[in-house]
């Protein structure tokens, strides 16, 4: 979803760019010209509370990311100065995952990304980010699939897919004396072809966990419990990472302001900011109106995204803190990794405000924050 954005966006940017009035200014020979040289940009953090890392830019490079969507699901592709890598966790983490080496390819606003990142952090895994250009994609030009996130594990192993990839690392976090080359052949990669005509990579078994039946009964001890997370896995990628950019870009109002926190942070001109905001808005507004009639979505799709979230806690119930009971399982970690790209923005305000989902939330992002899996895996050793 978030690459396939990315380049829509991209398509309305060029027209908009390429209008007699921005010829004449010379704009969009300005922004072009630094594809080529900067057409990759980088930007970090573990995706805590808000959006909370700066926006800095380089010349016109900047703007370009601005208008060709700026970073995956929600378009928001903040760019920064600096290095390729950005070290993720204390090394004090080290403890926990068999000493793996870890690095995420991916794009910082994108829902499947943010579910791998509340997955690490949760556990207290240290890794690497290479945040990924979304429509050049130079970042992993060196693999064959050619969407994010990848994780690629101790610099050979490559694990596509974010649920496969939270599966084989809690696989393997279970029982550590498993390779994880062999709990990946588990999750065979299979291609069709979708009802529009596109091929499609999936991968079988994908929301399973490969256990023996002690470690199962150990890791699920109540009846269901297995089933019930793997059921709310699946909902959060076939259901709700659709309601995001939708809601992000409800109405022109919200579109601008999500571009006006990007302008404002970052070091733009006159012109330049005034692209920057205005195309990258236009953008995904109108794709945004795309995808709500392609998901079927009400008029008002904030009613759509209330209800997902109510249905969610209220599969919850009133008896526990997370679906996982006293501490999150993996579809608490989903759920939480995608609602979590809407911070700081009207939608997750909203979202706050008119559902039930808040008390959830926040002891979700206290987990989280404070790696409270990495607590619990070394109390067990």
């Amino acid at each position: 979803m978030a690459a396939a954005c990315s380049r829509a966006a991209w398509k309305v940017g060029w027209t908009l760019l390429e209008s007699p009035a921005t010829r004449r200014a010379g704009t969009a020979s300005h922004l072009l010209g630094n594809v080529g040289a900067h057409g990759t940009r980088r930007s970090y953090g573990t995706g805590g509370p808000g959006f909370r890392s700066k926006l800095l830019s380089s010349g016109g490079g900047g703007v370009l990311g601005c208008a060709f969507l700026l970073g995956g699901g929600l378009g928001l592709y903040r760019t920064v100065k600096g290095s390729l890598l950005d070290r993720h966790l204390a090394e004090e983490h080290q403890g926990s995952g068999g000493g793996l080496k870890l690095m995420l390819y991916q794009y910082k606003t994108c829902p499947f990304c943010s579910k791998v990142r509340a997955f690490l952090d949760y556990h207290g895994l240290p890794y690497e980010i290479v945040e990924v250009n979304p429509v050049m994609r130079k970042e992993i030009k060196w693999s064959v699939y050619r969407k994010v996130p990848i994780l690629m594990v101790n610099e050979g192993l490559q694990l596509n897919d974010s649920s496969v990839i939270i599966s084989s690392l809690k696989t393997f976090l279970i029982n550590e004396e498993k390779d994880m080359s062999d709990i990946l052949r588990c999750y065979p990669e299979m291609k069709s072809v979708n009802d529009r005509g596109k091929e499609v990579t999936e991968y079988t078994n994908k929301y399973w966990l490969m256990l023996s039946e002690a470690e199962s009964a150990t890791m699920y001890p109540g009846k269901g419990m297995q089933k019930e997370e793997m059921k709310w896995r699946q909902w959060a990628d076939d259901w709700l990472v659709h309601l995001i950019s939708p809601n992000v870009y409800r109405t022109t109002g919200e579109a601008l302001a999500s571009f006006d926190y990007i302008v404002r942070e970052g070091k733009f001109g006159t012109v330049e900011g005034f692209f920057a905001k205005y195309v990258g808005a236009t953008a995904m507004f109108l794709i945004s109106k795309r995808l709500k009639s392609r998901h079927n979505l009400q008029d008002d799709v904030r009613q759509d995204l209330y209800k997902a979230v109510n249905d969610w806690v209220a599969a919850i119930g009133k008896n526990r803190k997370f679906m996982g009971g006293d501490q999150p399982n993996l579809a608490d970690l989903a759920v939480f990794g995608v609602l979590r790209v809407m911070e700081g923005l009207e939608a997750f305000n909203d979202m706050m405000e008119n559902t039930k989902v808040k008390f959830w939330y926040r002891r979700m992002e206290r987990a989280t924050l404070n790696h409270e899996g990495l607590q619990r895996s070394t109390s067990k050793h």
